[in-house]
């Protein structure tokens, strides 16, 4: 169950592939969180180790290498030095980030493996694999790409399918494809270590299903309960690739640690390697019982974190396991699903160039817009709106009167308060109810909620202000507005220890205004409800500075206009399309039975979000086909709609409903599914497509 106050933290964060650089997607839904919730903890005297670190023997690496004419260690070291840099810009505290191509990521992964083997607890098999024959190459996870047989996305990966995010294996994949040729595999057997999830199912129903029903989230929970009560199965921990860690076993040549074995064991040796650096004890942040662990990732790498992971740290038999796995959803972009291989993304490292010393502006706007219970959309107009709207006039304007009238009537010094009426005292309790209100919402990992309570405390002393007028009453009563100020910097002071883990460069400014960095003035936490002064009278403050600046149309349309430059490239080349499949001949295309159909009834599957179960006449016969489009159709608007069905593809099970064909689709410039449709104009439903 929940600890309760534990006071060491093994904070994780998703390792991020080195493929390419961190965008605004992988900020909103892992870094920005996890990073507020081990500043928070800091800030509460907790020992904090918050782990991270790249993730480099996933598939994407060779295949980026190939496409790039270069060596995967070059795409590694490319991007590993971009990704950890615009980490460290941007403000993401760390306490190590290191890289599975690492010597003591390779050894810990290695002696991980070779204890569960050791122990007996894999399964070794021979069985049938996915193979280009072209390629000479067994086809794992993101080298073959197929229809996914939960949701009918059609470019569902080996290993995952991006659009509902179940985690599959290559041979689930319908009607699979090779990303390197093109081409149909074939089956082809190959020997493999499998891990037999089976086995862990009593042990995950009472871990994940009893003792952690109340405090997981329900995307959390409901992805771990579908997958337990549809049966685990083994899982393979080997691929046949050579690109990872060699399978350190005999027997094993050509072949590597899958990466979704080896890449939590990242989390450990990155620990090992900090720990070693620090002078700590890396085993007390991983097989303590008094640590809580905490793994911070995207809704895609929920089943590895609560199904694969813990079931291997449970064979393994010294580990300790996560407490929570706060997983959030996807953020979109300006209406459409962030693409890397489109380029549609907001990359970090470009905006930290674009927009130099505004890394808090985008941490705000991503924690107070954040995807944790949907997907949500970026969009630049709501960033410059969060930025001038809320940081600017809100923050920064009480900040900025605070400091300037001190100075203006006090050279600075903090004035001595003479007795308080009961608005001030209202005012200063209300403050000091702050740290537990936002207590109360990051511990319930609820990011967005905290970040708009703070800025609730900034809209509390610009409503004390604007309410007390001190620029008017200097005029008339000199003692009173000597109070005023006394109180208006003791909410400046709250601001800027409580904003801390949401912003910390703005907080770490606003200290340097108040002059509260140094250890004699210094505040945590805790003492904003403690202490009845936390800015004494006496105190001297800096000069005022802007805290944050307004962001000006001309730069909003500069963002906008870099996306259009986005779509009207990927409308006139597709540079990422899959290369040409093998030459056919007129009597293979002849097997294709492609027909025109209307679609008569439409209505969405239950319990699943992705699918539409439709009854389409072909004009030979009215079946049904089961199709993914359900996110991107109304059942509704669809009926009446002619279509371009292939009607003599092999039936296929969905969710328990038989599917009888494929609708024919494909993706507008804005990655919008739309039909290939037939010419309504006098074209009947059966007339065939040639």
């Amino acid at each position: 169950m929940s600890q309760n106050n534990p006071s060491r933290y093994t904070i994780t964060a998703a390792l991020p592939y080195t493929n390419g650089p961190i965008h605004i997607g992988h900020l909103a839904g892992v870094y920005v969180p996890a990073d507020i919730y081990a500043r928070y903890q800091r800030l509460q005297g907790k020992d904090v180790a918050f782990i991270c670190g790249s993730d480099e023997h996933g598939v994407a690496i060779p295949m980026k290498a190939k496409k790039e004419g270069v060596s995967p260690q070059e795409i590694i070291d490319k991007y590993h030095t971009i990704i950890k840099d615009s980490f460290t810009e941007f403000g993401i505290s760390f306490d190590n980030y290191s890289r599975t191509s690492a010597p003591i990521h390779h050894q810990t992964a290695s002696d991980f493996f070779k204890k569960l083997y050791e122990q007996g607890d894999f399964i070794e098999e021979t069985t049938e694999q996915l193979f280009d024959a072209e390629a000479n190459q067994f086809l794992a996870d993101r080298f073959v790409t197929g229809t996914c047989p939960k949701c009918g996305n059609p470019e569902a990966y080996g290993d995952q399918c991006e659009n509902c995010g179940s985690s599959l294996n290559a041979t689930d994949l319908i009607n699979p494809k090779s990303t390197i040729t093109g081409a149909v595999p074939t089956l082809k057997e190959t020997k493999h270590w499998f891990l037999p999830l089976d086995r862990y199912e009593d042990f995950l129903k009472e871990w994940i299903l009893k003792e952690h029903k109340s405090d997981w989230k329900p995307n959390v929970y409901g992805q771990c309960k579908s997958w337990i009560d549809d049966g685990l199965k083994p899982r393979a921990v080997t691929r046949d690739l050579d690109w990872g860690i060699p399978v350190p076993v005999a027997g094993a040549d050509g072949k590597v640690l899958y990466v979704w074995f080896d890449a939590p064991i990242g989390y450990i040796s990155s620990t090992k390697e900090w720990a070693a650096r620090e002078n700590k004890d890396w085993e007390a942040y991983w097989k303590d019982q008094d640590t809580k662990m905490l793994h911070f990732i995207g809704k895609d790498n929920i089943v590895f974190h609560c199904i694969i992971f813990p079931s291997m740290l449970k064979a393994h038999g010294d580990f300790i396991l996560p407490e929570n796995v706060p997983a959030n959803e996807f953020l979109n972009l300006e209406g459409n699903k962030l693409s890397t291989s489109k380029n549609w993304a907001v990359w970090l490292h470009e905006y930290l160039q674009e927009f130099p010393d505004m890394q808090d502006v985008l941490r705000y706007t991503l924690t107070a817009n954040a995807p944790e219970t949907k997907d949500n959309d970026f969009t630049w107009k709501d960033f410059q709106a969060r930025n001038n709207n809320e940081l600017v006039a809100i923050f920064g304007n009480f900040i900025n009167r605070v400091a300037v009238l001190t100075h203006k009537y006090y050279n600075g010094v903090v004035p001595t308060p003479s007795e308080f009426t009961e608005l001030d005292s209202q005012t200063l309790k209300t403050m000091r109810t702050y740290p537990q209100i936002l207590t109360d919402s990051l511990e319930r990992y609820r990011f967005r909620e905290a970040s708009q309570e703070l800025m609730n405390l900034a809209r509390l002393g610009n409503k004390y202000l604007a309410d007390e007028e001190p620029w008017k009453l200097i005029k008339t009563d000199e003692a009173r507005t000597q109070t005023v100020m006394y109180v208006a910097l003791q909410i400046a002071s709250a601001l800027a220890v409580l904003s801390e883990p949401f912003l910390p460069f703005t907080s770490a400014k606003l200290k340097g205004i108040l002059d509260i960095s140094s250890s004699d003035s210094a505040l945590d936490w805790k003492d904003i409800s403690a202490k009845e002064v936390l800015l004494a009278a006496g105190h001297t403050i800096n000069k005022s500075e802007l805290l944050f600046r307004k962001i000006e149309d001309k730069e909003i349309e500069a963002q906008l206009e870099k996306l259009e430059a986005t779509k009207l490239s990927n409308a006139s080349t597709n540079a990422d399309a899959a290369p040409q499949k093998e030459t056919i001949t007129y009597e293979d295309f002849a097997k294709l039975d492609i027909r025109v159909g209307t679609i008569l009834e439409a209505e969405k599957m239950p319990k699943a979000d992705k699918l539409l179960v439709l009854k389409v006449d072909t004009g030979i016969d009215v079946r049904t086909i089961v199709s993914g489009i359900a996110q991107s159709f109304k059942p509704e608007d669809i009926v009446g709609k002619k279509v371009t069905v292939l009607v003599n593809l092999a039936p296929r099970k969905l969710r328990g409903i038989e599917s009888q064909g494929m609708i024919l689709m494909t993706e507008n410039t804005d990655n919008k599914l739309v039909f290939v449709n037939p010419d309504e104009d006098g074209v009947a439903n059966g007339e065939g497509i040639s």
